[in-house]
């Protein structure tokens, strides 16, 4: 058998290249968070993906990743898995890939769109053969002045950021020095939760410490954010960096933190104070946040009162306009809502399912319900029946009070539907009590204040009249109109921060769009959509609050309870129409009164249940009913492996593992989700695969441990006594991680193996240990 790929690495690959001028210290290795896997009730990351970059000298001292290093085993095709690494060198913004087997390799130039293979690896370009083609296709030098902040390193060290962080950041300053067509306006689109804040604080300071940053914004339109950028900025700049409030420029500043409101720059703001303490181009550097919202009409004068300004795009929503192009006085639309068209093409995307997949962000699971009455239109007749009556005071609506129907987007917001609601909020009590208790951080989005406070009340009944102990603020209503009135007895920073920090309270908030975004509260659990939602953008603001993990709450992954269908926006395109202005004034008809009604049998039926997986060919997120992904990924292993016998022999070696578990639908994070949804997370990744392709019940990893001894019998019998101890007791710590515990050498310093007689009795054996350990992994993985 030949070299594995770490062995194929370091005894055939790096000897090489390493006399090709590829030295130690011009080889990278990224390592992403790992996929979580919870084993007994407690979590625990894998392994996560190692790739090895190639990178270039500058000044400065942070080499220039730009090329992709695979390696395969000795004896497999040096193309086996470039698909997969061109794949890899797209997260990681390098133009160039490269796979080897140790004797040939084959490459990819992202430049050309090119592969080429059959190479002896001793033609392996040097690292000036890369130099020269990357400045010949980026179009700048890297000894130039443009080039520097490329070579900055991180004050913090590479450990201060995620390998996607680091490309984005590359992305930007790559375009920056092109000093190509919109060079200075960019754009990233980077998921909800995965540090975009984080990438501008330290995209400012390389600027600043290769002197390419006179004066910065970092704009917003939320305090939140503004708080939270502000936070960030100081621990890099210090007191060089400052917040724009009661009517202070903070002119000495050279990054200055501010909302637009506080600039003066919103629809009732006052321009002068931003014109007068802001000439033009008085920024050098401008960073917009969630900028797919932000910059609408005035606003847009940041942007236009600073055109020579490298203006930054920050967004997990990047717009598009469709139709017509807008009219009349439509150049602020064109600036502020087409992002696109403004900025240009993301240079860089990072997509929820990506961050799923590398573990930096908590998975999904899609519930959804139906609610009968939504598919029914409520007529006139059929209302006045009912006793219809005015909301407000109670007084019975008359036939002309009445409109002639109201469909499933008039409930709650025109028509009050209480029966409606009660059978809503006692099915997702149910679903509470089914998937761990009602004690979990929920944000429900309702159809407007009112809905959102009726539906607080059910919930602290529902709470009561279930017998659960008294508990403060169990549900409580966090909406704008709420705290504008002063109605909340605590402001939103003080409920969010009871929300995020405290266990034993404020677990349920439901709101209308206060906490849409801007809003960092980490443990959320459950994401639920009581509205109709029509806007991708909003949507997926919304589902942003759920995606971040919280270990203080142990919270690894969240759950999307959607009744009015809001998840089939999972994957479209975040397109607005445009704006135009009305050709004739719009009639004022009579305003309509809000009516209630009592009076239906409300049914919720289960829809099933998804999860989330990203489109390869799109590369959008893809809603799959769960059923659907079990039969997908069964169809693919069956591709990949003949037989058990097959599995069982790939499953023990683990390059072989890994290979196959890459190669089906979802990768690992796909699989150990639906193990988890399939209550098999007390089993191995092994047993899920036997089972649902080949048809074996699964075995929990306790089961196969205690199994060994008598399963094994014949063979440990034959060895020594205190060799086969040790064996045992090797073969015991599968119960408590599965397979990757037995593929460590830290196994050898556990207690029980080293008290049983440890590597010394090993020896006995005379076997290789890592064909001792391989030989004890198919014992535990018998039929």
């Amino acid at each position: 058998m030949g070299h594995n790929e770490a062995d194929t690495r370091a005894k055939l690959i790096d000897p090489v290249i390493h006399t090709l001028g590829w030295t130690e210290d011009l080889i990278r290795r990224e390592v992403t968070a790992g996929t979580i896997e919870i084993i007994s009730g407690r979590t625990k990351r894998r392994r996560g993906k190692a790739d090895y970059l190639l990178c270039l000298p500058g000044e400065g001292g942070n080499p220039l990743p730009v090329a992709v290093l695979e390696a395969k085993k000795e004896d497999e095709h040096e193309t086996l898995g470039l698909e997969q690494a061109k794949e890899y060198a797209k997260y990681l913004n390098v133009p160039f890939v490269f796979s080897s087997n140790g004797h040939l390799f084959a490459e990819y130039d992202s430049f050309e769109g090119t592969v080429n293979e059959d190479m002896v690896l001793e033609k392996f370009p040097k690292p000036e053969t890369l130099r020269k083609l990357y400045e010949e296709k980026k179009g700048f030098a890297l000894d130039s002045e443009v080039a520097k902040p490329l070579f900055v390193p991180y004050s913090g060290g590479q450990s201060e950021r995620r390998y996607y962080q680091d490309a984005a950041i590359r992305s930007v300053l790559e375009k920056i020095a092109s000093k190509k067509e919109k060079w200075n306006r960019v754009l990233l689109s980077l998921a909800t939760g995965s540090g975009k804040t984080r990438i501008a604080v330290q995209l400012l300071e390389k600027l600043a410490k290769t002197g390419h940053l006179s004066k910065a914004l970092f704009v917003c339109d939320r305090n939140q954010l503004k708080t939270q950028g502000y936070g960030r900025m100081f621990s890099a700049f210090g007191d060089n960096v400052a917040i724009v409030e009661n009517k202070n420029p903070q002119t000495n500043a050279r990054v200055i933190v501010s909302t637009y409101q506080a600039l003066g720059i919103d629809e009732d703001g006052d321009q002068s104070f931003f014109l007068q303490n802001y000439p033009k181009n008085y920024f050098s550097h401008i960073i917009i946040d969630e900028c797919h919202r932000s910059a609408w009409d005035k606003w847009s004068l940041v942007l236009t009162n600073n055109p020579d300004a490298v203006q930054i795009g920050l967004t997990a929503t990047p717009r598009k306009i469709k139709g017509a192009a807008t009219v009349g006085k439509d150049r602020d639309e064109e600036i502020t809502r087409n992002n696109v068209k403004y900025f240009g093409e993301p240079v860089y995307e990072y997509p929820y399912a990506k961050g799923w997949e590398d573990g930096y962000l908590a998975a999904c699971e899609i519930v959804k319900r139906h609610v009968s009455i939504d598919d029914s239109l409520l007529g006139r007749d059929e209302l006045v029946k009912k006793g219809i009556y005015e909301a407000k005071t109670g007084k019975t609506l008359i036939y002309g009070d009445v409109k002639d129907a109201y469909v499933r987007t008039d409930f709650e917001k025109e028509l009050i539907l209480p029966d409606r609601r009660k059978a809503m909020c006692s099915d997702l009590f149910d679903q509470f009590e089914k998937t761990g208790g009602p004690k979990q951080k929920t944000i429900i989005f309702c159809v407007n204040d009112k809905h959102a406070e009726d539906v607080t009340n059910e919930l602290n009944n529902l709470y009561i009249e279930r017998g659960y102990p008294e508990c403060e603020k169990f549900a409580f209503k966090c909406t704008q109109k709420g705290i504008a009135c002063g109605i909340l007895g605590e402001n939103q920073e003080t409920l969010i921060a009871n929300m995020s920090g405290n266990k034993n309270s404020h677990f349920i908030a439901t709101t209308v769009d206060l906490l849409t975004t801007g809003v960092d509260i980490p443990c959320i659990q459950n994401i639920v959509f009581f509205n109709y939602v029509t806007s991708p953008i909003s949507f997926y603001q919304m589902v942003g609050r759920g995606t971040r993990i919280d270990e203080t709450f142990d919270k690894y992954m969240f759950r999307i309870y959607d009744y009015t269908n809001a998840s089939d926006l999972f994957g479209e395109e975040f397109i607005s129409s445009p704006r135009h202005e009305p050709s004739t004034p719009k009639e004022e008809g009579k305003k309509r009164k809000i009516a209630k009604v009592h009076g239906y049998e409300i049914e919720i039926r289960d829809e099933g249940k998804f999860i989330l997986m990203r489109d390869d060919a799109t590369g959008r997120d893809r809603l799959v009913p769960l059923e659907e992904y079990k039969e997908k990924l069964a169809a693919s292993l069956m591709e990949q492996v003949e037989n058990l016998n097959l599995l069982r022999e790939m499953w023990v070696h683990p390059d072989d593992r890994k290979h196959l578990i890459s190669a089906l639908p979802g990768g690992e994070s796909g699989a150990l989700l639906l193990r988890d949804l399939l209550d098999l997370k007390e089993c191995d990744l092994f047993d899920l695969f036997a089972e649902i392709g080949f048809g074996v019940p699964a075995k929990t990893r306790e089961q196969r441990a205690s199994d060994f001894a008598y399963k094994n019998e014949t063979w440990l019998l034959s060895l020594p006594s205190d060799s086969s101890e040790v064996i045992k007791a090797v073969a015991n710590q599968f119960k408590e991680n599965g397979i990757q515990e037995l593929e460590t050498r830290m196994i050898f310093y556990v207690p029980e193996i080293k008290k049983a007689g440890g590597t010394e009795a090993l020896g006995k054996v005379g076997m290789d240990v890592e064909d001792l350990l391989t030989e004890v992994k198919m014992g535990l993985l018998a039929v």
